[in-house]
């Protein structure tokens, strides 16, 4: 026996059934809730709680990331959206016509993710537009992230109840 099938008789390859895919899906969330329009979140809680030069600090972050976000929807968003469309829907149809399990897994990650980013672009759009008090654009980041960790737990629960199908489903006598 060589080594290489002693570690993949040890280590299951599969996705579902591979600790590291449950280790990355709770990162690529933590990271997602953590990092609002790339604002990381201690920086609201910061100048909710203190005021002043952290005020300041938080809304120059977001500036900065809703004109960047904004340059590139203008400049190169009809690319993105349909390099998007593309990836997912060949995605898709590897996910579930041809029933390839890692597409699967990457299907359970990057769709919801995908609602994200054009959440997070809207959310943006709505700051550039309406240009909040620092109170108000504290508030908008909050329920921004709140409704990120909604879409987050909601994509965790459906790829926890699919990965457990999936590992019930080629268990021998199922």
């Amino acid at each position: 026996m060589d080594l290489t099938q002693t570690l993949f008789e040890v280590i299951d390859m599969r996705s579902f059934s591979n600790l590291w895919f449950w280790i990355m899906l709770a990162l690529i969330w933590s990271g997602a809730s953590h990092r609002v329009i790339g604002v990381p979140f201690d920086m609201v809680v910061r100048a909710r709680r203190f005021g002043g030069q952290s005020e300041r600090d938080l809304v120059d972050m977001v500036r900065i990331n809703v004109n960047r976000m904004l340059h590139v929807a203008h400049v190169s968003g009809s690319w993105l959206i349909g390099l998007g469309a593309f990836v997912l829907s060949s995605l898709l149809l590897l996910a579930f016509w041809y029933d390839v399990e890692f597409a699967q897994a990457v299907v359970l990650i990057a769709l919801p993710l995908a609602i994200v980013t054009l959440m997070s672009l809207a959310t943006a759009r709505r700051i550039a537009a309406e240009q909040p008090a620092p109170e108000a654009l504290c508030r908008r980041l909050g329920r921004h992230r709140f409704w990120v960790q909604v879409i987050g737990m909601a994509s965790i629960f459906v790829t926890a109840m699919y990965g457990m199908y999936q590992n019930l489903s080629v268990a021998p006598g199922f």
